[in-house]
Order: C-alpha cells, then structure tokens, then sequence
C-alpha cells in the first residue's frame, strides 16, 4: 500500500455521534504505517484523548478545508454548506446518485474543486454486496422506536442510549397489548435488525422480501398494526404504499417506521411523506383517524454509537488498509464518475489525485 493520510473529520450534524473508525481500529491503521489525522469533536462517542493514545494527530474541528492535498477525508454523514469547491477525496455517505435533493450541488461542488467522491454506499464486493453498513443498527433501532411508539412509551427528545438500556424498555410488560408486526426487506441486514428488536419485544412479526414484493398485496400490509420498512430500492419499483392507501377503510395500520428514508428520490417506495422526522421530534402524524405515525429518522444508527461504530470500523479497516483505486474503491471511483457524466458535469480534473 502506498503511504496514505486520512483525516477523520468532525461530524457537522450535531445528532452524529458515530464515527467510521473507532479508537481501536485506528491504532491498527497507524501501526500499518498510515497517517491518521483526527479533528477534536464535542460529540463523537469516543473522546479525543484515545485516538491520541492510539498514535493519531490531532486537528481543530473543521480543519479538513485545509488538510494537504493528498490527505483522504472520511466521515460518515454530509459535509457543511461550505467551501463551495472540495478539492480532496472524500469517503462518506453522499447520498447524491439517485436524484435526492441537493446531489446535483454536492457533484458540483466536486466537479469545481477537482475532488472525489468514494460513497461509502457504493462499496461494495465484485457482487453488490456492501462491504460495509449501519444497516443491522438502522433496522434493530427503526423497529425498536416503533414498537415504543406503538405501546405509548416513546419520549421525545431522543437520546443516545446502549443496546441493554434500550433493551430493557423493549421487554414487554403485563398490560401490554399484542400487535402484528411487518417488515418489509427482512432479509437483509436492516431487516434482520428489525426483526431482532421485534423478537425483543416479544413480538414474532410477519417477514416479506423480494417473493412478496414483486406482486405486494397492499390490503395484507395494511391489516398489520406496525410496519418497519428496509428496503432500499436500486431501480423503479411500484410504491409500498401511496396516499390514496392510508385512506382505505378498514385500515389496521397505526405505526409506520421508514428505515431507508429515501424520501425525495424518485426510486423512493414509500412516497407517503415529504421529510424526514428528527430526534427532538421523532414521530409525524399521517392520519387523524384513524392513527398513523411515521417515523423516519435518517441516522438511527447514531443513538447506538458505541455498537454501531464498533461494527462498523471493523468492517471498513481492512478497506481503508487497502485503499487505492482498483477492486471496491475502484468500483466507488466509477460510480462518482457516472454520476459527474449524468449531470454533464466536467468531473476530469476531479480524477487526477
């Protein structure tokens, strides 16, 4: 491997307590030899003290606009509004490939600064399968909070928590009543998370995927109490649910968690909402009567910081110990460079590092 730098950046959201490389894992990073910078920040999980006790460098929150050149910037969530020219390679999740508001701008501020984009979402094996993934996280903790909802114990705000606290408030008491729950997407990671948290919850919910999907039978999603959906889509599928659904008589249906929330892209399965939720206000109201609540809270994963992080360093170290542009970050090269050519953006000088 040639000599690498990484940055790992502050998180600019103030509810991202995660980070893509734990303490842990970044004492193995140096000890092969890379350089790892680390940016002090108020909120991630772990404190400055053990990437500094692991070999890292230490920077000013913020200061990737200035790192060298060849520096690697990694973080997980989006990049502040500013400087409108980004000039390094970034890894995170961009979210800018399947038509979401704000892809066109963020490619652009690309295109102008000759930087690139290796979306954590495109690394993926020879396959398709993501090589790393919050997903397990996203799913266990969209049907947790729906569950919580559903029985009347949700509080808001939300607030990071460990797997045991969370636990303990899923453990269903006496006077709770039975429900039937869904999860669409069940087998995959997200949904294999979802249905962890249902059994927790002492519940056994029904399980669809692509069998069920390719010809779905809305009136048989609708006649469950909870639904959690973990499916994201790749290529235009027929919506889950519309707006004319939640209106059907008879409807069951009372608590709907959006684990994907893919909200604004045409590719979106569930075209039932127009904007996220958030931790201070977690639930939405769709229906008067009779209830349904939405919950679609785009980084689950960062109210289980410790044990997401945890798994999900592991599975990225030994990419970034082979970081170059061939194999999976080849594949993430490819992407940005069709995603540049759709929106006829020059994105030459962006390949030169």
């Amino acid at each position: 491997m040639t000599e690498l730098h990484l940055w790992l950046r502050h998180e600019a959201r103030t509810t991202e307590r995660r980070t893509p490389v734990v303490p842990d894992d970044a004492r193995r990073l140096v000890e092969n030899g890379v350089e790892l910078t680390v940016e002090e920040s108020p909120q991630r999980v772990f404190p400055i003290e053990e990437y500094q006790a692991a070999g890292c460098r230490v920077a000013p929150a913020g200061s990737w606009v200035t790192a060298p050149p060849d520096a690697v910037v990694l973080g997980l969530k989006e990049l502040p509004g500013e400087p409108a020219e980004l000039t390094h390679r970034h890894i995170f999740f961009g979210h800018a490939y399947k038509g979401q508001p704000g892809a066109a701008g963020l490619l652009r501020r690309f295109a102008a600064g000759g930087g690139t984009l290796f979306d954590l979402e495109y690394l993926a094996d020879d396959t398709g399968r993501r090589l790393a993934a919050f997903g397990f996280w996203a799913g266990y903790l969209g049907a947790a909070l729906a569950v919580l909802q559903h029985r009347g114990r949700l509080r808001a705000p939300l607030v990071p928590t460990t797997k045991d606290a969370l636990d303990e408030t899923l453990k269903p008491a006496a006077d709770d009543a039975d429900f039937t729950g869904l999860v669409i997407g069940a087998l995959g990671r997200s949904g294999r998370g979802a249905r962890a948290a249902f059994a927790t919850a002492g519940a056994d919910p029904t399980c669809w995927d692509l069998a069920e999907t390719r010809d779905l039978d809305r009136r048989a999603l609708l006649a469950h109490d909870v639904m959690v959906n973990a499916v994201l889509a790749t290529s235009p599928v027929p919506p889950f649910l519309r707006e004319q659904d939640l209106d059907t008589p008879g409807r069951r249906l009372r608590t709907l968690c959006d684990v994907t929330c893919d909200v604004g892209s045409p590719l979106n399965v569930l075209p039932v909402y127009d904007d996220t939720t958030d931790w201070d206000e977690p639930v939405r109201r769709l229906r008067e009567e009779p209830p349904l609540d939405l919950i679609a809270i785009d980084n689950l994963p960062s109210l289980l910081p410790l044990e997401s992080s945890a798994d999900f360093s592991a599975a990225l170290l030994p990419h970034l110990l082979d970081f170059g542009v061939s194999g999976p970050w080849g594949r993430c090269l490819d992407r940005f460079r069709q995603a540049c050519r759709e929106h006829g953006l020059d994105e030459e000088e962006s390949l030169d590092h």
